[in-house]
């Protein structure tokens, strides 16, 4: 494995791996979530390349920037252990040069949901992908369904600007009760960490009616809205029953939806989501 923090020894190792190229990006702290996204890189492709860079464009003012987890040297053993051919690990410095004034905007997808909560988020998101798929120059980017919004802002930006590559979007990994694995996940105490099972079983409580029978969007979201209220230390950010495609809030569920929810628990933000299919399944 070819672990660089410089774009022209990425750029050079690059060149020389043949075949199929698989890339996952990430900004560490890598637990099994991240680890089924290179396992399906490297089921698919020949070679696989990972990014491990915290991205200070995507994190508003008074978010965790600075208290993100980092675990360099885990991550690494860990992506060696995987069968990882090349691991680039840049400076901010080097994506965002002083004077730098470059954005990748994506339209209307990423105005609701994480883009109301989040103002300028994506466009962070959008402009570092971007970045890393011109460093990488991969044939297929491997995402988890966990972020699903911003699996669609990529998928969208991918179309619209014709990289040349194919975007897959894995399923979310979680843990036994059904916690949706994240970095963030290490910020919570025992206490909170019992508590954020709650998100799981918010989805799983409107998936249920659906599969009950229950059509109305304004129903499901109750459904999600009662399960976090029923725990003290949740705090409800938003519900969506949505468009899997465009992410517009439905009033009836007619072919399958996008349950997805963000919940404060204490002082630390989650975020998950189910997807609904349109055979009521």
């Amino acid at each position: 494995m070819r672990v660089t923090e410089q774009l022209a020894e990425l750029r050079e190792i690059r060149r020389s791996l043949p075949g199929t190229f698989g890339f996952v990006p990430t900004m560490g702290a890598l637990h099994a979530g991240h680890a089924s996204l290179v396992e399906r890189a490297r089921a698919d492709c020949d070679a696989v390349g990972v990014s491990i860079f915290v991205n200070p464009a995507q994190f508003g003012p008074g978010e965790d920037l600075g208290a993100y987890p980092r675990s360099r040297e885990r991550d690494l053993a860990l992506l060696e252990s995987l069968g990882a051919d090349l691991v680039w690990t840049p400076a901010a410095a080097s994506l965002y040069p002083p004077g730098y004034q470059t954005w990748v905007t994506v339209e209307e997808i990423t105005r609701p949901l994480e883009g109301t909560c989040r103002p300028g988020h994506f466009r962070g998101v959008a402009t570092v992908v971007a970045k890393l798929f011109l460093a990488f120059t991969p044939d297929r980017a491997y995402f988890g369904q966990k972020d699903a919004q911003q699996a669609a802002v990529i998928r969208r930006m991918v179309r619209d600007l014709g990289f040349p590559l194919e975007v897959v979007v894995c399923p979310t990994v979680r843990e036994p009760d059904g916690l949706a694995l994240s970095s963030r996940n290490a910020y919570l105490d025992a206490e909170e960490r019992r508590a954020a099972t709650v998100l799981f079983r918010a989805l799983c409580a409107a998936r249920a009616l659906y599969d009950g029978g229950e059509r109305g969007g304004e129903a499901l979201r109750g459904a999600m809205r009662a399960e976090i209220h029923s725990e003290p230390l949740a705090k409800e950010e938003y519900v969506s029953v949505a468009d899997p495609g465009t992410l517009s809030e439905l009033d009836r569920v007619e072919d399958g939806a996008l349950l997805s929810l963000a919940v404060r628990i204490g002082r630390t933000r989650l975020i998950d989501n189910l997807a609904l299919e349109g055979n009521g399944r």
